[in-house]
C-alpha cells in the first residue's frame, strides 16, 4: 500500500554524505510508490558547529524530489511551526536520520508535534547516537530525542547497543547502510587516471571523505612511512575537505618525507567526481579511530573495490576478513602490514570476485522494507 512519508533532514541545497543519503532514501520510496516530501533546513548549523568551508553544494538541484527548506536547527518557534505543518501534513512515517547531539532538541519537538495527530509514526535512523566528538549536553539531547521516537533503524550493532542507554523497549531493527549507488557507472582507470592527472605507472591507496581526526588519516600517514610502500611503487591518494586541523597532517607528511608519495587533493569532492576517485585506487582506507558505520564503505562497494578498515564500531560488521579486504587492529603496523600484504601479493582479483557478490546484500529495498516494517510493528502495538 502507498505510503505517505515525510524525511526531516539534509538535502539539497546542502551537500555531503546525509544529503546523499536522504535523497537517495526518498528516491527509493519514491522507486515503490510512495509519496515522499524531504524537510530540510534555512540553517543547518550556526558557524561555530560547522568546520568546512561551506555547507552549500554548488550544483543544479535534484530532478524529481519534493524538497522544502523550512527547519532551523536552533530557533525552538520555528521546530513549533514545522512540527505543526507535518502534524497538518499527517505522513504515515515520519523519518529522521539522527547523527549529532545537537539536533536532538529540534527533531525531538518536531516529532512530538507532528505525532499528535494520532496518526504519524516517527522512525529515525540512527547514524550515532553517542557522537564521535563529544560535547556538552549530548545525554541530555540524544535521551529528549529517543523519547519522542517511535522507532529505530541502526546501521551498526554498535549503534544499537548504545541505543540501550537511552531506550531498551522501543521497537528496533538492524539494518547496514545501503550502496551509494548515485555517483555514477565505474570509471576506468585509466581515465580516471587521466582525468585526475595521476601517474599511470602507480598503484594508489584511497583515503576518501570528509577529514575529521576520528577517520585516523594520521595513522594512515605513519603507515604509509613505511619503507616497503617505496618498493612497491604505491602512492596514497587523500581526496576531502579537512575538518580538522590541517597543518598538522601536513607537518607530519613533511616528518615522514612523504610530500612526493601523496596526492593531497583537500577539497569537497563533488558528487561528479566521486567516480574518478574510487576509479584511479587499488584500494580503500578507512583507518578510523572510532566509528558506527560509514558511507565511504558502501562508495567502494558500488565501486567494487576491495577496502580495509579497522575494527572499531561497526566496520567489521560489513567487511569480511580476508574476502573483500581487511579488518585490521586499530594501530599503525597493522595497517601498513594488510596493506603491503595487499600489494605484495596481488590481492585485487580475489577480492573483487568476492566485493561483487558481497554487494548483492546491501539493497535500498531492504532499508525501505525494514521502515515499512517497524511503521506495521508500531502501527499494531497501538491497536492491541
Amino acid at each position: 500500500m502507498t505510503k505517505k512519508i515525510v524525511i526531516l533532514g539534509t538535502a539539497y541545497p546542502y551537500r555531503g554524505g546525509l544529503t546523499v543519503y536522504n535523497e537517495r532514501l526518498a528516491r527509493a520510496f519514491v522507486e515503490e510508490g510512495d509519496n515522499v516530501n524531504i524537510q530540510t533546513f534555512t540553517l543547518q548549523y550556526p558557524g561555530f558547529l560547522f568546520p568546512g568551508k561551506t555547507q552549500y553544494a554548488d550544483w543544479a538541484a535534484p530532478e524529481g524530489l519534493d524538497i522544502e527548506r523550512n527547519v532551523n536547527s536552533v530557533n525552538p518557534l520555528n521546530w513549533i511551526r514545522v512540527g505543526n505543518k507535518i502534524r497538518k501534513i499527517k505522513p504515515d512515517i515520519l523519518i529522521i536520520k539522527y547523527w549529532l547531539p545537537f539536533m536532538g532538541p529540534c527533531f525531538g519537538t518536531i516529532a512530538r508535534l507532528a505525532k499528535k495527530n494520532r496518526h504519524t509514526k516517527v522512525i529515525s535512523i540512527l547514524d550515532n547516537i553517542i557522537p564521535h566528538e563529544k560535547r556538552l549536553g549530548d545525554k541530555l539531547f540524544s535521551q529528549y530525542f529517543a523519547n519522542g521516537v517511535d522507532a529505530f533503524v541502526g546501521m551498526s550493532k554498535s549503534v544499537l547497543s548504545d541505543l540501550n542507554l537511552f531506550n531498551t523497549v522501543k521497537p528496533r531493527e538492524f539494518c547496514p547502510h545501503p550502496l551509494y549507488d548515485n555517483f555514477g557507472a565505474k570509471v576506468e582507470r585509466s581515465e580516471a587516471i587521466d582525468k585526475l592527472k595521476l601517474s599511470v605507472d602507480k598503484r594508489y591507496i584511497l583515503f576518501f571523505g570528509l577529514i575529521r581526526d576520528y577517520k585516523g588519516l594520521d595513522w594512515l600517514i605513519e603507515a604509509f612511512a613505511d619503507e616497503r610502500f617505496r618498493k612497491l611503487n604505491v602512492k596514497l591518494i587523500v581526496a576531502g575537505e579537512f575538518y580538522s586541523d590541517e597543518d598538522k597532517y601536513k607537518l607530519l607528511i613533511e616528518k615522514h618525507k612523504l610530500t612526493d608519495y601523496i596526492e593531497l587533493h583537500n577539497r569537497f569532492i563533488p558528487d561528479a567526481e566521486v567516480g574518478l576517485y574510487f576509479g584511479a585506487a587499488d584500494i580503500i582506507a578507512q583507518p578510523y579511530k572510532s566509528a558506527t558505520q560509514s558511507g565511504v564503505t558502501q562508495i567502494g562497494y558500488h565501486f567494487e573495490k576491495p577496502m580495509l578498515v579497522t575494527n572499531v564500531g561497526g566496520l567489521g560488521e560489513i567487511i569480511p576478513n580476508g574476502k573483500v579486504g581487511y579488518v585490521v587492529e586499530p594501530n599503525v603496523q597493522s595497517i601498513a602490514d594488510k596493506l603491503v600484504d595487499f600489494f605484495e601479493n596481488d590481492r585485487a582479483e580475489e577480492f573483487l570476485k568476492n566485493v561483487i557478490e558481497e554487494k548483492k546484500k546491501y539493497a535500498w529495498s531492504t532499508m525501505t522494507g525494514t521502515i515499512k516494517q517497524l511503521y506495521k510493528t508500531v502501527t499494531n502495538d497501538i491497536q492491541k
